[in-house]
């Protein structure tokens, strides 16, 4: 029988993380991670960061020979043909990854969490779209104090993704995420009550 694929995504710092987190949690769902397999894409000595490192110098790595991710993210967050250049080589590496754990994965239910999906072009791999949201202000302070980012790197961050109310447009699942914790758990049980279960 067809695996039941949720495509769980939404802006920078809405609160994607917490919900998979719960759904491993509560409902002992199989969560596959996008970011995961991004990092793993450009770890020490991958052809990836070899090549990233080819275009940007030895100043895009540290001294133990990883990614400088802070440096990275002054680069293609500022610059979208950079950006594009980099998520070119990233995405399908990740794509692959998806579609091996997929291919192997004996659970029925699976949750991509993928910050990208519809920028990535990966909502082919899903067979529902949950969209967490919150207002931007919400997003602009939660991730300016997570990342401890200012303002203007925050924005850019932002800015660089597509507007949660268009990736809203596209859900088949909203988990407003502008209330309380509680409130937002609330809504992803209700979720997952109405979803598929297979016996």
């Amino acid at each position: 029988m067809s695996k039941h694929i949720i495509g769980l995504t939404g802006g920078i710092a809405t609160g994607k993380t917490t919900v998979a987190n719960y759904l491993a949690s509560a409902y002992n769902l199989t969560i596959l991670d996008a970011d995961l397999y991004a990092r793993d894409a450009v770890s020490t000595g991958t052809p990836i960061l070899q090549a990233i490192a080819q275009r940007y110098g030895e100043q895009i790595l540290l001294v133990d020979g990883s990614l400088n991710r802070q440096k990275l993210g002054e680069i293609i967050f500022h610059n979208q043909e950079e950006r594009n250049w980099v998520e070119g080589l990233i995405h399908p590496y990740v794509r692959d990854r998806f579609l091996q754990e997929i291919a192997i994965s004996i659970a029925q239910t699976l949750v991509l969490v993928v910050p990208l999906l519809f920028e990535a072009k990966m909502t082919d791999l899903v067979t529902e779209i949950w969209v967490v949201s919150c207002s931007e202000e919400q997003q602009l302070e939660r991730l300016m104090q997570r990342n401890h980012l200012t303002l203007e790197q925050a924005q850019a961050r932002i800015l660089s993704q597509m507007p949660i109310t268009e990736k809203a447009a596209h859900a088949n699942v909203i988990l407003d995420n502008s209330s309380t914790l509680e409130m937002l758990l609330k809504q992803v049980d209700t979720a997952f009550i109405s979803l598929p279960h297979i016996n």
